[in-house]
């Protein structure tokens, strides 16, 4: 899972050990906000510092226009979004970059639960721009 091309890779790698671990405990089937929880358990067991469903304000022209919870932020530098469907489909695959812009973060994962095997998809956003 640890591929070195990806930026963040290492850390990456390790949040998606702890969702197939919860994958593999309690299988597919469950509502999304069970998943948060137990992957939130998961990421406290490998010591990665995470905030769950936190909220992040959206900016339209430097103008406030909006909230919206991240599943988790984890480091403060990385968005995991959720989802619990049979199949990912394009439009969560968009929702997901669509998160990174607004954040202005540089990569995030997009992790789905619901189907019999662990679904998961590194997403970076093109139009990142680095913090002075």
């Amino acid at each position: 899972m640890i591929d070195h091309q990806y930026k963040h890779s290492e850390l990456t790698g390790r949040i998606i050990g702890c969702a197939m671990e919860v994958h593999k405990q309690i299988g597919n089937g469950f509502q999304e906000v069970i998943y948060q929880r137990a992957l939130s358990i998961e990421l406290d067991l490998a010591g990665i510092e995470h905030k769950r469903e936190f909220v992040m304000p959206v900016y339209y022209r430097q103008q406030l226009i909006g909230k919206r919870r991240v599943d988790f932020l984890i480091e403060d530098i990385l968005a995991v979004e959720l989802k619990a469907v049979i199949q990912l489909e394009d439009v969560h695959l968009a929702q997901a970059i669509n998160y990174l812009e607004a954040y202005n973060l540089e990569i995030g994962l997009l992790i789905n639960f619901g189907s019999r095997s662990l679904q998961f998809k590194r997403v970076s956003n093109n139009k990142f721009k680095p913090l002075p």
